[in-house]
């Protein structure tokens, strides 16, 4: 038998990561709109091997501007514009409250996180990468000990560089990309990179070299 492949997972913010985010919120489906090149973005990963999750805070739900059904709706259209593709979401993990609520679920805090590591029964998460465009993605994500990616789409799109660096300041480890394309094709080049390497490594074992 073959060797096991490992468990990859990523988890996706959704509004301004995954879709075009609205200062109104998006209510509907038909306002759920795709941000260019991010439905591809997943399915490479998907077809990559890589199980993907969405982590979002939903308090459109809590403030009554949208119920269970449209949120429904607008997860369906997601998975409705993936398949063409080749791409799926496996999961999506939400907060519903408003924020005077108090939940543990609402991002900063790490309750969506700690939900996703109880669903696939993980460890610890320092092998997972994490994707928002906010401060409190990153924090919730840091909290688990996932590794934060920040893309420039969505409400970091409004950020300078100060801005971008004074992020860096506050979540360490940090890696920063365009949008969530450009991570995709950052990531898989960076697992093509380990598996060539892997493999020169192996012949040149092979051949009788010593270890590096």
């Amino acid at each position: 038998m073959g060797e096991r492949s490992p468990f990859r997972l990523v988890i996706l913010d959704r509004d301004g990561t995954i879709n075009e985010d609205r200062d109104d919120y998006v209510k509907s489906a038909d306002e759920w709109v795709p941000i260019p090149g991010a439905l591809e973005a997943i399915a490479k990963l998907h077809q990559a091997g890589w199980h993907v999750v969405v982590a979002t805070n939903q308090s459109g739900l809590g403030r009554g501007l949208f119920d269970m059904v449209t949120l429904n709706e607008m997860h369906l259209k997601m998975n409705a514009l993936l398949a063409p593709l080749g791409g799926r979401v496996d999961a999506v993990f939400f907060c519903p409250h408003a924020p005077e609520d108090g939940c543990r679920c609402r991002k900063p805090l790490p309750g969506l996180f700690e939900s996703i590591r109880e669903r696939f029964s993980l460890d610890e998460m320092s092998a997972v990468p994490a994707v928002g465009d906010t401060l409190r993605d990153l924090l919730a994500c840091r909290a688990v000990g996932c590794q934060p990616h920040l893309v420039r789409t969505g409400k970091a799109a409004r950020l300078d560089e100060a801005g971008v660096q004074a992020l860096r300041d506050q979540v360490p480890g940090l890696t920063v990309h365009a949008s969530l394309a450009t991570f995709a094709d950052a990531l898989l080049g960076a697992e093509r990179k380990k598996h060539s390497d892997a493999r020169a490594e192996g012949k040149r074992l092979a051949s009788g070299g010593a270890p590096h």
